[in-house]
C-alpha cells in the first residue's frame, strides 16, 4: 500500500511553539523534491513533548498542506489504548491515510496484549501501519503477531526497526502481497529492501529528501549503480543522524540548511558540538548545501 522514501517529519519550532512557516515550507519543499509520503508526528516530530491540541494541529496541517499529492501517514501511537484511539480517530477526520501505531512502551505487553491493542485501534476504520521498535519499546512483536494482525482489514504494513535483516523475507512468507514492510533503519535500508522491503520511513530523508527517493528507487527499477552510489553518498548521515538522541542531530542539519532551528523540547537538548562536526563532514560527504527557498527565521 506504502512504499518509497517516506521522511517522518521533524516538527520545527520557535521560542518553545510550532513554527509553523517552516513546517508548511517543509512539507513543499519534500513533495517538490520527490519525498513518497509524509509522516508527522512519529518520534522524529517529538510526539512525546506534543500537547494533544499541537499533535491534531500538526496532522492537520500536514494533511491540508500536502493535498492528497502523496499519503500522509500520521503518527498516532501510544502505550495507552484509549489515547491511540482517540489519535488515531483524529487522524482519519483530519483525512490522513494511514495512522502509524507503535509497539505499546513501558508496560511491556504480551503479545496477545499486542494483539487487543491493535485490534481496538483497527476498529477506528483508518489504515494502521505497525510500528515494531524493540529499542524504544523494549518488547519485541513476533511475526506471528504481526501476520495475525494483518488479517484485519485496516492493518496495512509494518515499520520494522528491530535491526533484524532476517525478517522481511519471513514475515513475506505469512502475509498477503498487499501489506507493506518499510524499514525504520536509514542505516540497512538497502539490505531491507533486498529482503522484499517496500521502503522506509526514514529521518535522512527531512534534509536530504531527493537523494533519498531517487536511491529507492533505484532499487525498485533494478538501477543498482545508481542505487550503489546514492546508498554510499548517504551512509555516513545514517549513522551520523543517529549519534545523540535523534532529533537533535537532524534539525542541528535542517538549520545548517535553512530549513528549521536547532531548537528541541525538553528533556531533549540541542546537538552538541562533537555530533555537528559530525553532521558538518556527512553532509559534505553527501554533496548537501544550504537551501535558498526555505528560511530559519
Amino acid at each position: 500500500m506504502f512504499k518509497g522514501s517516506i521522511p517522518a517529519l521533524i516538527t520545527p519550532f520557535k521560542n518553545g511553539e510550532v513554527d509553523w512557516p517552516a513546517f508548511e515550507n517543509l512539507i513543499e519543499w519534500q513533495i517538490e523534491q520527490g519525498s513518497h509520503g509524509l509522516v508527522p508526528c512519529g518520534t522524529t516530530g517529538e510526539s512525546p513533548t506534543l500537547s494533544h491540541d499541537e499533535h491534531m494541529a500538526i496532522v492537520r496541517k500536514c494533511v491540508d498542506v500536502v493535498k492528497q499529492r502523496i499519503p500522509v501517514i500520521a503518527g498516532a501511537g501510544s502505550n495507552s489504548t484509549a489515547e491511540a484511539i482517540e489519535l488515531t480517530r483524529a487522524a482519519k477526520e483530519a483525512g490522513a491515510d494511514s495512522a502509524l501505531s507503535v509497539v505499546p512502551y513501558y508496560n511491556k505487553p504480551t503479545q496477545e496484549g499486542m494483539l487487543a491493542h491493535f485490534s481496538a485501534i483497527a476498529d477506528v476504520g483508518l489504515p494502521v501501519v505497525l510500528y515494531n521498535i524493540p529499542g524504544r519499546c523494549v518488547v519485541d512483536m513476533s511475526d506471528e503477531t504481526i501476520a495475525e494482525l494483518a488479517k484485519l482489514p485496516h492493518i496495512v504494513g509494518v515499520k520494522d526497526a528491530t535491526g533484524d535483516l532476517s525478517r522481511p523475507a519471513k514475515l513475506a512468507e505469512l502475509v498477503d502481497d498487499t501489506f507493506c514492510q518499510l524499514s525504520g533503519n536509514d542505516d540497512s535500508v538497502g539490505e531491507f529492501m533486498e529482503q522484499g522491503g517496500d521502503g522506509i520511513i526514514t529521518v535522512v530523508g527531512n534534509i536530504a529528501p531527493r537523494m533519498n527517493a531517487d536511491m529507492i528507487e533505484a532499487f525498485q527499477n533494478g538501477d543498482l549503480e545508481t542505487f550503489k552510489d546514492l546508498r554510499d553518498k548517504l551512509a555516513p548521515l545514517g549513522n551520523d543522524l543517529f549519534c545523540e538522541s535523534n532529533p537533535a542531530p537532524v534539525k542541528y542539519a535542517g538549520q545548517v540548511l535553512g530549513l528549521c532551528r536547532d531548537e528541541v523540547r525538553l528533556p531533549l537538548v540541542p546537538a552538541s558540538e562533537a555530533a555537528r562536526a559530525k553532521i558538518d563532514a556527512s553532509m559534505a560527504y553527501a554533496g548537501l548545501s544550504a537551501i535558498s527557498k526555505a528560511s530559519a527565521a
